[in-house]
């Protein structure tokens, strides 16, 4: 791993627990010390790699401390139909630059935001997509890589808009 793909993987990390997901101890930890290993450089990075088993609880905090002084913690909205338009965006930008698969992505759209704001039109070319890629099977006649380009197709479009909470 180099020390850009370490940072991409913090930064990744810092978004998912930034919009609620969670990390075991010992990813936190195996995480701190794969970017350490990297060439990573922070005061707590070496702190969080060295923990032992009976240490773990300690990989939260210290996880976030390595955020915030790589420049990495992210600032999510306090208003949780704005912090849902945040992640819709950062999804999609992860989908039109590769860096999650288009069925992953549109299929969390679906599931973790569209659902949240109850459908709102900006978001309906997204959930059919995921829709289509949730539903599909060889007999279609239509192939899943042609559904996963309308995908990013629909998430670049998406990213051009503005939410109506003013992100985008």
């Amino acid at each position: 791993m180099t020390r850009d793909e370490a940072l991409e993987e913090l930064g990744r990390m810092a978004h998912e627990r930034a919009f609620g997901g969670y990390f075991a101890s010992d990813t936190l930890v195996q995480v701190g010390l794969d970017a350490l290993l990297a060439g990573v450089d922070s005061e707590s990075l070496a702190m969080l790699a060295g923990l032992g088993r009976n240490e773990e609880s300690e990989a939260p905090d210290l996880f976030e401390r390595v955020l915030y002084e790589l420049g990495l913690d992210v600032d999510v909205p306090a208003d949780a139909r704005s912090a849902r338009w945040a992640m819709a965006y950062w999804l999609a930008g992860q989908m039109v630059d590769g860096s999650l698969d288009p069925a992953a992505g549109a299929f969390r759209i679906w599931r973790d935001v569209a659902w949240e704001l109850e459908y709102p039109d900006a978001l309906q070319p997204l959930v059919v997509c995921a829709y289509n890629l949730d539903d599909w099977d060889e007999n279609w006649g239509v192939p899943v890589k042609s559904l996963k380009n309308d995908a990013i197709e629909a998430a670049a479009r998406f990213l051009t808009q503005q939410s109506p909470d003013g992100h985008g």
